[in-house]
């Protein structure tokens, strides 16, 4: 049960992951998250990109783990992976531009990341699954 909660987890921070550009623009995740889904109906190519389909893709496949009766390690792995190409690239960037806002905003993600790899390498070794 504790897999699920962390992997919830994941998620939810993940999206409130922030970005500013371009002077006043700016965006939480799932604010994003819903412009690219309103563009793909009306223009798929537009939003084919590696920054927007591979932490979707981590997205999916930790809320495909929500729905197994034991969630997949390896699913896991690949869902950190793949929302943590993005969260740390995001931190990377609020760290040269000293956005506090973005900094803070990836700090929740990374947090569970690292408690949910620990949890994981833990069940792994006294070989009891949650």
């Amino acid at each position: 049960m504790k897999s699920k909660i962390l992997n919830f987890l994941l998620i939810v921070t993940s999206l409130v992951g922030y970005l500013e550009w371009s002077g006043n623009s700016s965006s939480f995740l799932f604010q994003a998250e819903a412009e690219i889904f309103s563009k793909l109906v009306a223009d798929p190519q537009a939003v084919l990109h590696p920054f927007t389909i591979i932490p979707f893709l981590g997205q999916v496949l930790l809320v495909f783990t929500l729905f197994q009766k034991k969630p997949s390690k390896i699913l896991t792995y690949a869902g950190i992976l793949a929302l943590g190409f993005l969260m740390v690239f995001m931190l990377v960037i609020g760290l040269f531009s000293m956005n506090w806002k973005i900094i803070v905003s990836t700090i929740p993600f990374l947090v569970v990341a690292v408690v949910t790899i620990i949890h994981i390498r833990k069940t792994k070794k006294t070989g009891v699954i949650p």
